[in-house]
């Protein structure tokens, strides 16, 4: 081990300066100074990597605030209308170089709209050119710049539990992993509606996923994550679909969610007192999001005020409500079998310890008390064993 450290010592350490007597080249003197550029050519090209680096950095730094600034700047005159307090304490947040954040409250029906930008990591080359190359390899994988407008509804402001969404067909795949209460569901009537006059459907985990009717899309590009088709009815207004179906809207379009489930799964069912319900808006920030998303953002808040008002069917409530208390019972089972099993870990983890601690003691006894214990502990596993015998 010392050799080696030795030899490692030795690589690194840089040879000896030798100061040529006859050099003949540039240098610059000053006092008992001398500077000889042609021997510093390796530096250069360093200084000139490091340069080139930070200069890669600042401007990816400058150029994700610009991307979030532009759109925060563009729909803040949106938020002043909708909440007494548009902006938080401090305003367009941001947490590191690519993720931006602000925060708006005092609105009737919603208890809060969180907008997060999740932007490109522009400032790290590496990270940048992993996800380059994570492209070439993963053909579904697509990094773009994202918003999210999260609202957070009020008590009251949604008069049923369910989940629905209408979610961009080239996004379904990374859904299924990023979107635990888009995929949860066990069963779905949609098939069995004619009203909702769909024209393709197909399953993404356990939920059925269907193209959207061509006067929602009429690129059909957009596909419809529900529970029951009589959500649907109630929630496809004339005002959404026309926010939907704009041309305009669909490059930058995601998903659009209302859910009464986390985004993740939870490890217990969630007390009543700390279950929310959300209405998510998602979209690519490219540079034309901004002005082309205005009306979908907007339509967004009459779209919501009306959430309180749905009709469901007393089967469709039924069949909610019962889905929710066997996702409960399926919550509960799993914490208490995993609360089980760490329990038994931790249980076979201390007899592993109590046994290290008699072996280390027992080794240190003379060879004569050694061989007294072992004998011992042979003959009382022998009973052991004979107890278990059952005679016939």
């Amino acid at each position: 081990m010392a050799s080696f450290l030795q030899q490692l010592l030795k690589g690194l350490t840089p040879p000896p300066h030798i100061n040529l007597a006859d050099y003949d080249g540039l240098q610059y003197k000053w006092s008992i100074f001398v500077f000889r550029p042609a021997l510093f050519q390796l530096e250069l090209y360093l200084l000139g990597g490091l340069v080139a680096f930070l200069a890669v950095v600042l401007t990816g730094i400058h150029r994700n605030k610009a991307k979030a600034t532009k759109w925060h700047n563009a729909y803040l005159p949106v938020l002043e209308k909708q909440f007494s307090k548009p902006l938080g304490q401090h305003g367009l947040a941001k947490d590191g170089n690519s993720d931006f954040y602000t925060f708006s409250t005092g609105r009737r029906n919603i208890a809060s709209l969180h907008t997060v930008f999740t932007l490109r990591p522009r400032h790290d080359p590496f990270q940048y050119l992993f996800q380059f190359g994570r492209t070439l390899i993963d053909l579904h994988y697509r990094p773009k710049d994202d918003v999210t407008l999260d609202f957070k509804l009020a008590p009251g402001a949604l008069a049923a539990d369910f989940v629905w969404a209408v979610v961009a067909k080239e996004e379904l795949l990374s859904i299924k992993n990023d979107r635990w209460d888009l995929r949860f569901m066990p069963s779905t009537d949609l098939h069995q509606d004619e009203r909702v006059n769909l024209s393709a459907s197909f399953a993404l985990g356990h939920v059925w996923c269907v193209t959207l009717p061509a006067f929602v899309s009429d690129t059909s590009s957009d596909a419809q994550l529900v529970e029951f088709a009589d959500v649907t009815d109630n929630l496809l207004k004339p005002a959404l679909v026309a926010a939907l179906r704009d041309p305009k809207v669909l490059p930058y379009f995601r998903s659009l969610s209302v859910t009464d489930q986390p985004r993740d799964r939870p490890e217990a069912p969630l007390p009543v007192n700390k279950r929310q319900k959300h209405v998510i808006l998602s979209l690519s920030l490219s540079s034309g999001c901004v002005e082309d998303a205005a009306d979908l953002v907007s339509a967004l808040f009459p779209f919501i005020d009306t959430l309180n008002a749905i009709n469901l069917r007393p089967e469709t409530r039924s069949k909610l409500k019962r889905t929710r208390e066997e996702l409960d019972k399926s919550l509960k089972a799993d914490s208490e079998r995993e609360k089980k099993e760490e329990e038994t870990q931790a249980a076979e983890d201390k007899k592993a310890a109590k046994r290290q601690v008699e072996q280390e003691r027992i080794a240190k006894l003379p060879a004569a008390e050694q061989q007294k214990i072992l004998e011992k502990e042979r003959k009382r596993n022998l009973r052991k064993s004979q107890g278990k015998v059952v005679r016939k």
